[in-house]
């Protein structure tokens, strides 16, 4: 998992889109982007997994 809380992580992946629709990168630092923003999307999906996941623990104890 990234350094992130869910809205940080969202925050960059924004960030790196902009950087990356710009067109102005040169290709290495397009390409670490890219990676950067592969494997923040990655943890955005496993902390909003685990979030329905709490959610429907909680629920079930209802």
């Amino acid at each position: 998992m990234s350094e992130f809380n869910y809205e940080q992580a969202v925050k960059r992946l924004e960030e790196i889109v902009e950087g990356l629709e710009s067109g102005e990168l040169p290709l290495e630092e397009s390409m670490r982007l890219f990676e950067e923003g592969t494997k923040l999307s990655t943890d955005c999906y496993e902390l909003l997994k685990n979030a329905e996941q709490k959610i429907t623990d909680i629920s079930e104890l209802e």
